[in-house]
Parts: C-alpha cells; structure tokens; sequence
C-alpha cells in the first residue's frame, strides 16, 4: 500500500557533475529540519483541533440535550451526521478531499496543492465523529503536497521525489515519536525501487525530517505507544507454537477485512453521489457502534490502553465482538470514503483480537498474543512487514518479544504474500 519515493541527493539535474557527499548532502539539512518540523506541527493542529470537536459531539451537546453521551441513539446519529457532514466536504468544497482514499496508499506522489483544506476538513470531521481510522494517510498526504509545491519554489530545480520523502519521513516519524518507523518504510520503498548510490546517503535528508518530525511531537505531546502490558519475562519452547498461531489467526482476520474491501467499495459506489455514500456509510458505522460499544469508536489508540490496562475485564466473547466489529467499522470506512488511514484501527483489532485469545487461552501469555495478533492483522492491511515488526515491537516495549515477533512473522507473512491488498485500481481491482 505504500507507493516508492525515490530520494535523489542532487538537487539540479540528472547530469550534475560529480560531487563528494558531503557537498550534494549538506544543502538538504535544513529543508530536511524545516519539513519535519512543519509536519509535526500539522499533524498536532489536525489532531488538537478534532479532540476540540470531538469534546464538542460527544460530551458537550449529549449533555445540553439531555442524551446519554453514548448511548445507542446519539452514536448512531452523531457517525450519520459526520458522514452528511464529510459528504457535503466532498461534493461541494474546492478539491473535494482529494481522489478516492480506496485507491491511495499511505506515500504517494504529491497530490496538488489546492486539495489540502478540504482534505484535512473532511479528515478532522472523521476524526472527531468517531469514524474507525486514523490520521495518518491524510495528513501525509497534505504535507506532501504542501512540501513539494512550497519546497518547488524555495528550491528551484529539486526534485518532488524529495520532498515527498521529507515529508513523509515528518509525518511517519511524528506518528510514532521515533524517526525508525520513518526508515523502516522508506528503506521498503528503496528496496522496491533501486537508483544508483548508498542506501545511506539517500536515507540521510529523510532522516533528518523524520527525526525533526519525531522530536517536535515528542517535545509538545508527549505520546507513548507502550501499553503496560504485564511483563513478558522470557521465551518458553510453548511461545513458539503460540506466536506461529497467533500470528496467523491476526493475519486471516485482516485478509478478511482485504477480500470484503472491494465488494463493499463496489456496493457503496452505486450510491451515486459522495453525500448519499457517505451518510449511509456513516449509518452503518453508528450501527456497529452501537454494536460494538465505546471502545470501538474512533481511531482506537486511545481505547487500545483502556483494554490493555485491564486485560481481564472482559471476556472472551467480548473481545470476540469488538474485533468482529473494528473490522467491519474499518472496511466499511475506508470503503464508503471517509478519508483516514488503516494502521491504528488495525492496532486496534489486533490487541482485541490478542486479548481474547489470552482469554480463552490462559497458557498464552496477553502481552504475546498482543504482539503477534498486532503483527499479523498489520501485515495483511498494510502489506508492510518493517513496518508492522515495528509496530507490534513498540506495543509491548520488551524486547523479549521481539525474537519470537521474527519467527512468527513468517507464517503470517506467507498467508498474505501474493493476494490482494487493501488498495484499488481506479477500475475498482484491487491490487496485488
């Protein structure tokens, strides 16, 4: 899902004179510094001003009307209406959020500019209404459009690959408050796509972005994506089997989630018009809220804590349900057109999922099935194994976990390699 940026150290022409690089490198340290930090502050503003509406939906007026805050009715009405609301965004504001989000990935080439405020307006609208997905595809995507056109013109003759890159890592290193989540995804995208010259030299402007990015989030709010999960204190010969299965279970529940997108994607495009998907995407979403309760609501990062906090306040068939319902709230958004991304929701679904076979399973130990349910559900969705490595890592922030995250990637990873991903062609094929 996530589209190859090329990062070129040469900022003039193909045919530039060649340079020790220390010389191409140098130039690009403070557009580096200057992209990551703006798009941290982007990523804050998004988020400060959609926790402002989302107090405003979902205690203020609750309260003046006398309604539960939720109950059933209001968080059918409150996701009905945002979707009403981010319909409208759609069809009438200048760029209409952009292209269809079921065909966008995470990095993708800069979108124009003028597309931005509607992006980000229908974004917050999701954000703070309770829809299940997160900030990060729009809010890469905004920062990459705004760095390639500002960038364009401070810097006559760059490359927009470059400032893609920049951005992306800021953005990617402000989510998680660490610039190696930032690296891990754009050594993927190197990878796919080979140039001449060092890895490293075309990793060292991103870097610089994804750390600037990191460390302006870091310094403002102060995020944490540690659970206090109970400690894992060492691998016995049964973890083995139990991270193998784990793994795969979370895997096949995310392909599920894969192999439905398309035919729902199909469904609500024969709506018609953006503002009638949208509201009846919005009523599904409030139905399986009501379903599946509080905690299934929003992007999830929150509501994962809560779970983690107390691994035994629910059971089972609890856990059992959230995971189905996360699942379906994930498909259907990213189906209808809310305009969000999949990687914390499917956090999300994977502690649920986690949860509930430690439940079932008291021989498997929570913090393991955590991580490797994290682990496979992020490798189906995202298709992105450093970066879901990453991930199920930083959940638990022990490293004991982390040799038997390796061996159970591979079961995972050979379930979802070669099928089709959580991506679609402008045809409506997804792709593979």
């Amino acid at each position: 899902m996530i589209c190859a940026v090329i990062v070129r150290p040469v900022t003039t022409t193909e045919h530039a004179p060649a340079t020790t690089p220390a010389r191409a490198l140098l130039p690009l340290i403070v557009p580096a510094l200057v992209v990551g930090v703006a798009s941290s502050l982007l990523l804050l503003g998004v988020t400060a001003l959609s926790d402002h509406l989302k107090n405003v939906l979902w205690e203020v007026l609750p309260d003046a009307v006398g309604i539960g805050r939720y109950s059933t009715l209001w968080v059918i009405a409150v996701l009905t209406v945002t979707g009403l609301a981010v319909g409208l965004v759609v069809w009438k504001v200048y760029g209409h959020a952009g292209p269809d989000p079921a065909t966008m990935g995470l990095v993708d080439p800069p979108l124009p500019a003028r597309v931005v405020p509607s992006l980000l307006l229908a974004a917050m609208l999701a954000l703070a209404g309770g829809v299940s997905l997160g900030p990060e595809n729009p809010i890469t995507a905004s920062n990459i459009a705004l760095a390639a056109w500002l960038g364009g013109r401070a810097m006559r003759g760059t490359d927009s690959d470059l400032w893609a890159a920049l951005a992306a890592a800021g953005t990617v290193g402000a989510l998680f408050g660490t610039p190696v989540a930032a690296a891990l995804i754009l050594t993927e995208s190197l990878a796919a796509r080979p140039a001449p010259g060092a890895l490293w030299n075309k990793l060292f402007a991103p870097l610089i972005a994804g750390g600037a990015g990191a460390l302006t989030t870091v310094l403002i709010a102060h995020p944490t994506f540690d659970l206090a999960l109970p400690a894992f204190s060492g691998s016995r010969w049964g973890d083995v089997p139990a991270a193998l299965v784990v793994s795969s279970l979370g895997a096949l529940v995310g392909m599920a989630a894969v192999y439905a997108f398309p035919y729902l994607h199909a469904a609500f495009k024969r709506l018609g018009h953006p503002v009638l998907t949208l509201t009846v995407g919005g009523l599904v979403l409030g139905l399986l809220g009501a379903l599946g309760g509080q905690l299934t609501l929003f992007k999830g990062l929150s509501e994962v804590k809560t779970l983690a906090a107390d691994p035994s306040g629910w059971s089972s068939g609890q856990f059992a349900l959230m995971t189905v319902v996360k699942v379906a709230a994930l498909t259907v958004a990213a189906a209808c057109g809310f305009r969000g991304g999949r990687i914390f929701p499917s956090i999300f679904v994977g502690v649920a999922l986690g949860l509930g076979v430690s439940a079932l399973v008291p021989e498997v130990h929570p913090t393991l099935a955590v991580v490797c349910s994290v682990l496979g559900v992020l490798l189906a969705v995202t298709r992105q194994g450093w970066l879901s490595l990453f991930t199920a890592a930083i959940l638990a922030a022990d490293p004991h976990v982390f040799p038997l995250l390796c061996v159970a990637l591979l079961p995972a990873w050979l379930l979802v390699t070669g099928r089709p991903q959580m991506q679609l062609h402008d045809d409506g094929t997804p792709l593979r």
